[in-house]
């Protein structure tokens, strides 16, 4: 059985550890590595993804996770990335390409945080946070509900900020192409720590493009729907090590509910 990182970015504190630890088996790692092998985006063309900022970050700029705008006052993400924390840590920036930029863009702060309550037995890795000042006039993403989405092959953009491993500039706006693999190569690569029905997982077969940590709840996208929230992986962009992603056709009843 392989062992689970989840894709947010590393803090050196003892609040950050506890979401770690209740993390179901995910580990540590040395820094927040996000976007590995992309380009760079600008959220100009992609105005709903939400760089999540929060107050535990080791990075200067609060560099953290990745969210969706699906409403002007509602942004999915990952439940790991706000489980166990409150609303007063948490920063929603909009329209910032490069996150030390503090000019640029919109932002808001949280007033509600809600996950999945099944959360920690397996898969349910989505959450959705309610804007205490909406974007209001910024285009959402709509949810995905074909359930046969992650079988199809097609190739999947995942967006996110911060370090690259070396292979684009840190906490900048970046995008990486990914094709989903579909369950059978998932199970394959992950055995029963992969949930298919639950989860999608997209990648290459010799690695060198992924989603990391600090990409956290981020959106994975197909023909202009929300499809997956990044949420794990063995590694980043490492051979026979798809990155994992909460499916969000699965979800779909449970997170229009929340979003109204």
């Amino acid at each position: 059985m392989s062992s689970k990182r989840m894709r947010l970015a590393l803090a050196a504190t003892a609040a950050t550890a506890a979401v770690f630890a209740g993390a179901g088996s995910a580990q540590a790692v040395d820094g927040p590595l996000p976007i590995v092998g992309g380009e760079i985006a600008h959220t100009s063309d992609t105005p709903w993804a939400i760089q999540m900022s929060n107050t535990n970050s080791p990075d200067p700029t609060g560099e953290y996770c990745g969210g969706t705008l699906v409403a002007a006052n509602k942004v999915v993400t990952a439940a790991h990335c706000v489980e166990g924390t409150s609303t007063g840590e948490w920063t929603a920036i909009q329209g910032r390409d490069v996150l030390s930029d503090a000019t640029g863009g919109k932002e808001s702060k949280i007033s509600d945080i809600w996950y999945d309550p099944d959360y920690g037995s397996g898969a349910h890795d989505v959450a959705v946070v309610t804007l205490t000042t909406p974007f209001d006039g910024v285009p959402t993403l709509p949810l995905n509900q074909d359930t046969g989405a992650g079988e199809s092959g097609a190739t999947a953009t995942v967006y996110g900020w911060g370090d690259t491993e070396g292979t684009g500039p840190a906490n900048t706006f970046q995008k990486v192409d990914v094709p989903l693999m579909g369950d059978e190569a998932c199970s394959s690569a992950y055995g029963s720590d992969y949930v298919g029905a639950g989860e999608v997982c997209a990648g290459y077969p010799d690695g060198g493009k992924d989603s990391c940590q600090g990409d956290s709840g981020g959106p994975l996208v197909v023909g202009g729907k929300l499809v997956g929230v990044v949420s794990w992986g063995q590694g980043c962009a490492d051979a026979g090590n798809p990155g994992v992603y909460s499916e969000v056709s699965t979800y779909y009843d449970e997170l229009s509910a929340q979003i109204g």
